[in-house]
C-alpha cells in the first residue's frame, strides 16, 4: 500500500473567521498544510491537506471537518497517490 494525498476544499459561513477556524482545523486535526485561498469577489475557501495510508475510510478527515463550526461545507479537490 502506498500514501495518499487528499486536499479538502472547505467553504465557510461567515469569511471573517477564515484565520481563526485555519488554525483551529491545524489544532484539532493535525493536516500536512492548511491554506486560506482567496477565490474572487471577497470569498475564501480554507485548502487543507491530509498525507495518509491508502486504505478504505479515509472519509474520517472530511467527517472531522464537517464537526468544526462556522464550515458551511467540505468537498474533495484532489486526491492523488505519492
Amino acid at each position: 500500500m502506498g500514501k495518499v494525498a487528499t486536499v479538502f476544499k472547505v467553504y465557510l459561513e461567515d469569511i471573517a473567521h477564515a484565520d481563526s477556524i485555519s488554525k483551529q482545523i491545524s489544532q484539532e486535526l493535525k493536516p500536512t498544510g492548511v491554506q486560506v485561498d482567496d477565490i474572487g469577489f471577497g470569498i475564501k475557501v480554507i485548502k487543507v491537506m491530509f498525507v495518509h495510508e491508502d486504505q478504505e475510510g479515509s472519509t474520517s478527515f472530511e467527517e472531522g471537518l464537517r464537526k468544526i463550526s462556522g464550515i458551511k461545507d467540505v468537498e474533495v479537490e484532489d486526491e492523488t497517490l505519492i
